[in-house]
């Protein structure tokens, strides 16, 4: 592997070279670790691993309906128009403060990602096709894409893998874990970019 500064500097398809081998060496010292402990603990590695291998078909199959019930909330809410006039309503209302109004293009990939993960990129693409990858709005989209979780999709699947009904706190909680990411990212990227 070649220092920070030097790689840094490399051409793109060499970094991703360099980049792929050091993501496959993690993966095998990984497997390799957990081969190494499962020895250590005398833990009969075939059994194991065919133990796991139905627990995690009987998950996959008990989640189905979950994942379903999310891709049709998602794909209503695109194709009914109902982001694109929200939108418009944040737009107007920011407008009418005074602010700048241009943040409110990052707005669909921040909306989008407490449903859906592929939602979100795909919103993130479309936002940097309108507007460009460089553009302000594009910027938003990408921060808010790293700093917001699938809320939803991951309290569907994994609350209903293991049949929790009441989520209690975590709801509430993650929402506003969510909503504290693209506040941040709205206020890193005003900075760093100078949308304001």
């Amino acid at each position: 592997m070649l220092p920070l500064e030097e790689f840094t500097d490399l051409p793109r398809e060499a970094m991703e070279s360099q980049l792929s081998t050091l993501a496959n060496l993690i993966i095998f010292c990984v497997v390799i670790g957990f081969f190494a402990l499962a020895v250590r603990k005398r833990v009969n590695l075939y059994e194991g691993f065919v133990d796991g291998a139905k627990d995690g078909f009987k998950t996959a199959v008990g989640i189905i309906p979950y994942l379903v019930a999310m891709l049709v909330a998602v794909g209503v809410l695109r194709a009914s128009g109902a982001l694109d006039l929200f939108l418009d309503g944040v737009r107007y209302a920011v407008s009418t403060i005074g602010l700048d109004t241009r943040w409110v293009d990052g707005l669909p990939t921040a909306l989008m990602k407490p449903l859906s993960g592929s939602g979100a990129q795909g919103l993130l693409l479309e936002t940097m096709a309108e507007h460009g990858a460089d553009s302000f709005a594009g910027r938003l989209a990408s921060v808010v894409q790293g700093s917001t979780e699938t809320t939803f999709y991951v309290l569907a699947v994994y609350f209903g893998a293991v049949q929790v009904q009441r989520t209690r706190h975590a709801l509430p909680a993650a929402l506003t874990a969510d909503a504290a990411g693209v506040i941040g990212a709205v206020i890193i990227c005003t900075i760093l970019y100078g949308a304001l």
